[in-house]
């Protein structure tokens, strides 16, 4: 069965869907192919149940469905936020169809144009909008299956609560926004919990009478764009220790260590119950004590700079993650692991896109999300222009641009 539309998006991801509104609303035939079954599929499959969004709900700006809400400066917690995605593609009646896997990408044989495979339905397109964003994979090391046949594996996308795991310790290995969450979750549940660091930064949840976010927007720092990286490979750091949980909170891996979960370096090897990491834990932790401290630098000379109204505040010095002995070898039978949650992030893979479009990391070459070939584009990723890019926050704006580059070239 063949079937041609003027312009398919893959993925109905926020990126997606706002593509798909904004072609929407400038006229232009377009569909949303999703491989998914239902809308809000990451936050309603790839995130535990206590989870909230990490930015204030005044970041929520899918275009035509901004929050205005009487919290903005609270975190929506999950349910909402997969609710919020179901009414925003009733609402606007976009195109989406679901459980339809592209598993090629390729110029069309027919003239202008691309093909686009799924399993029952051969697609034609004059335009093509990759938004599969890079969470495509959990991220496991090879060297997992080295771990004892009794150790409960899972990634942290599959996390949903403590009481589903099964009784005793638990190593957490990675300790970006996931990891930390999930750590502080479990430690507070009254689990023992250790947790492989590392260099991801920290910031204050709030700091000076405003939401670091709010502090990040004002100091422009959401709007920078891509070229003002130092390298390329700068664009897949994790982005900073940071909850809404309870309303908002910092993560501060040294009062981790104060509330007795054990701080460990990099995973290295796994030799059956035994588990080697490097020893460089602490200086994980002096970097993510920099992170914050240049941060906190940063907005105080802006408050001081714009004669700003801001209350004077200091952060607390917490030195216990240096404080206790760095362990380098692990027994997890002796330390009653029973559980091992990789939290190491997602791998992506835009290999079905069968044209010479990445660069040497796997990346689109674009411009924007404008690539050479004529009708391609890509949204959602972050540092696809802006800092905000891949966020709630910053995806209209790209979407919107890309919708009419398209409606541009038709015209």
């Amino acid at each position: 069965m063949n079937e041609k539309i003027e312009t398919i998006i893959v993925g109905g991801g926020q990126a997606g869907l706002a593509t798909s509104y904004y072609l929407n609303q400038l006229g232009r035939e377009n569909l949303v192919l999703d491989k998914a079954a239902q809308a809000g599929n990451a936050w309603r499959n790839d995130r535990w149940e206590s989870f909230t969004l990490l930015t204030p709900n005044w970041s929520f700006r899918l275009p035509g469905a901004e929050y205005e809400s009487g919290e903005p400066d609270a975190f929506m917690p999950r349910d909402e936020i997969v609710s919020r995605f179901e009414n925003y593609v009733e609402s606007f009646n976009l195109p989406v169809r679901y459980q339809q896997l592209v598993t090629c990408v390729e110029h069309s044989n027919y003239g202008i144009g691309y093909l686009l495979e799924t399993e029952k339905v051969l697609y034609q397109a004059n335009n093509v909008v990759v938004a599969t964003g890079l969470f495509q994979s959990p991220k496991i090391p090879t060297f997992s299956h080295k771990l004892p046949a009794d150790i409960t594996q899972l990634h942290s996308g599959a996390y949903r609560n403590p009481a589903l795991l099964p009784h005793g310790n638990i190593l957490v290995i990675g300790s970006a926004q996931s990891g930390c969450q999930i750590a502080e979750e479990l430690y507070l549940g009254g689990r023992k919990v250790f947790l492989s660091i590392g260099v991801t930064g920290r910031v204050p949840r709030r700091y000076r009478g405003k939401d670091v976010y709010r502090w990040m927007q004002m100091l422009g720092a959401l709007d920078q764009t891509v070229d003002k990286l130092p390298s390329p490979q700068a664009k897949f750091e994790a982005n900073p220790h940071v909850s809404g949980r309870d309303g908002g909170r910092t993560l501060n891996l040294h009062q981790f260590a104060r509330d007795g979960v054990v701080l460990l370096g990099h995973l290295q090897d796994i030799q059956g119950n035994r588990i080697w990491f490097a020893p460089d834990r602490d200086d994980s932790l002096a970097k993510a004590d920099e992170f914050e401290a240049k941060l906190v630098k940063r907005i105080d000379t802006y408050i001081e700079q714009q004669a700003l109204n801001a209350p004077v505040e200091t952060l607390p010095v917490l030195k216990d993650g240096f404080e206790r002995e760095e362990i380098l070898t692990l027994d997890l039978q002796a330390a009653g692991i029973s559980t091992v949650i990789w939290a190491m992030g997602y791998h992506f893979d835009f290999s079905f896109v069968n044209l010479p479009v990445l660069d040497e990391d796997g990346f689109p070459n674009q411009t924007r999300g404008v690539t050479k070939f004529p009708g391609l584009y890509f949204v959602g990723l972050p540092w696809l222009y802006k800092y905000k890019s891949g966020h709630l926050l910053g995806v209209g704006e790209d979407a919107k641009y890309i919708a009419e580059v398209i409606t541009r070239k038709t015209n």
